[in-house]
């Protein structure tokens, strides 16, 4: 089904002729994108699988360790689709240590998670901004902070040009708008969102997506930032009630299509393509989120079993147990803070959960130890 999603604009750059691409605004037209036969069905999957993961959220006894663990996964998973190298395990090290072997790829990752973060207190807080311009240009500021660039405009809609491929415009796999043409897209863009297109929402958040990606705005970090849009939304509409769905699950597993599907929307007016492939990726990413869920519930409830049953079982083991999905890597130091407590007592509760096999010595050096849950780790983490 063909139709323009966009038009070129000729400009000069580099002393060369380049085309960028500007698209129109959504929703798609001539002809409309309408929910028929495989999309329909392919929607009432994904749309069913995100009513699951809700639900698998909703069982789990704190919201909160199941909301840590899913947004730093989130978190490292659309960081590696840009490049870095950083596991999860880098990232919850460097929490309970500072200290790490990658610390430009971990910063990337701790400011993504940083950024969504503030962005969802701001959609929450009555007085904060809404979903628009001003919000993704705050959340930009953050996740460009201190990490590889930072020293591209961070917060700032670009005044240049920028490509993506290619060694210069002129043999660039995709040239985005003149710098002049992001604000009104942009602005275009916002007005949809909040906007009342019948199309369904996760169908709408998919759109939402391309159309970021299409007009860039930023030098650095676009493609973060877009994911991130799909978190938001997701949210934002009521589908779910935390940005639980790990989406770079799926993108991660077939990036190369999903650059493929993001051009074809560009070059030859394939949204419905588009639709199919993200949707896909929702079901798959929520299936998996469903899965992990039981699997992390499963362990957790397993091993407080054995440690109730444990007749030398302190307090202190108790409650450092309890604490360790929002903490999974611990040192004696943090294990002290977070009891509030002697560092004697924190290192006798780290005695009994290694001996209970549920806490793992990582580091192997006599001082400075790392501990790990780790069973709990490899089940959240993955591939991650």
């Amino acid at each position: 089904m063909a139709r323009s999603t966009g038009q070129y604009q000729v400009i000069s750059l580099r002393d060369e002729p380049v085309r960028a691409f500007v698209p129109f605004p959504l929703p798609p037209t001539a002809p409309e994108l309408v929910v028929e036969a495989r999309i329909a069905a392919l929607l009432t999957e994904a749309e069913a699988a995100v009513r699951e993961l809700n639900l698998a959220a909703s069982l789990v006894p704190s919201s909160d360790w199941f909301l840590y663990g899913f947004v730093r996964k989130e978190a490292v998973l659309t960081s590696q689709v840009e490049g870095t190298q950083a596991t999860l395990q880098d990232v919850l090290a460097f929490e309970a240590t500072q200290q790490s072997d990658r610390p430009e790829d971990v910063r990337e990752v701790c400011n993504y998670v940083e950024a969504i973060t503030y962005a969802r207190g701001q959609l929450a807080d009555p007085a904060g901004l809404p979903l628009s311009t001003r919000l993704l240009c705050a959340v930009h500021r953050i996740l460009m902070q201190g990490a590889r660039g930072a020293d591209k405009q961070p917060g700032e809609i670009r005044r240049s040009q920028n490509w993506i491929g290619g060694t210069r415009p002129g043999n660039a796999r995709f040239v985005p708008p003149p710098p002049g043409e992001v604000g009104p897209a942009l602005g275009a863009l916002e007005q949809w969102i909040h906007g009342d297109d019948p199309l369904p929402p996760l169908i709408r958040a998919g759109l939402a997506h391309v159309q970021f990606e299409t007009i860039h705005p930023f030098l650095d970090g676009n493609g973060r930032i877009g994911r991130m849009l799909v978190a938001l939304l997701v949210e934002h509409w009521g589908l779910l009630d935390q940005p639980l769905l790990c989406l770079s699950v799926a993108i991660r597993q077939w990036q190369r299509e999903y650059y493929n599907r993001l051009s074809a929307v560009r070059t030859e007016g394939d949204w419905e393509g588009w639709t199919e492939f993200f949707l896909d990726c929702v079901r798959i990413a929520a299936r998996e989120g469903v899965s992990v869920a039981r699997e992390l519930n499963a362990l957790r409830q397993r091993d407080r079993d054995r440690l109730l049953r444990e007749s030398s079982a302190t307090v202190a083991a108790i409650r450092l147990f309890e604490l360790l999905p929002e903490h999974p890597m611990v040192t004696a130091q943090r294990v002290a803070e977070l009891l509030r407590t002697t560092a004697p007592t924190a290192r006798k509760a780290i005695e009994l959960l290694v001996r209970l096999g549920i806490l793992n010595e990582t580091t192997g050096r006599e001082r400075d130890r790392v501990y790990a849950y780790r069973e709990y780790l490899q089940i959240l983490a993955g591939d991650a």
